[in-house]
């Protein structure tokens, strides 16, 4: 009997586990192609003129119209290679390796990789 009860918490608790991926809900995911996505399943990009690693965004005004940024949750924090930087207008952005993340407002479905390359300045992220 204890060994049946043993093994019932066992299962259950490793059923709770199941549901813990480490990972905050806001923040990207990978595809089988190593994209990065953001929550949305749409892809994420970086921007050439952005200085990796300085916490800040060169990409303002009617760039980040065109670029919106992956803004973060309020409750989020930064979680192995993802970082948050503070946008000029004050909004939370994360970044990758140091690298501010962006979708493009011209993809319109989850896959499109519209953007890479565009003006020779925006790429897909990739890990």
């Amino acid at each position: 009997m204890k060994l049946l009860s043993a093994s019932i918490l066992a299962v259950a608790l490793l059923a709770g586990c199941g549901s813990m991926s480490g990972k905050a809900p806001d923040t990207p995911t990978r595809t089988a192609d190593g994209v990065l996505i953001g929550p949305t399943g749409m892809t994420l990009y970086t921007f050439d003129r952005d200085v990796v690693g300085s916490g800040k965004s060169a990409c303002n005004g009617p760039c980040i119209t065109a670029w919106p940024a992956l803004t973060v949750a309020d409750s989020a924090k930064p979680m192995g290679p993802y970082t948050i930087i503070v946008r000029d207008d004050g909004a939370k952005q994360w970044a990758y390796k140091g690298a501010p993340l962006y979708y493009w407002s011209k993809d319109t479905k989850a896959g499109d990789k519209t953007g890479d390359g565009f003006n020779g300045v925006w790429k897909v992220a990739r890990p």
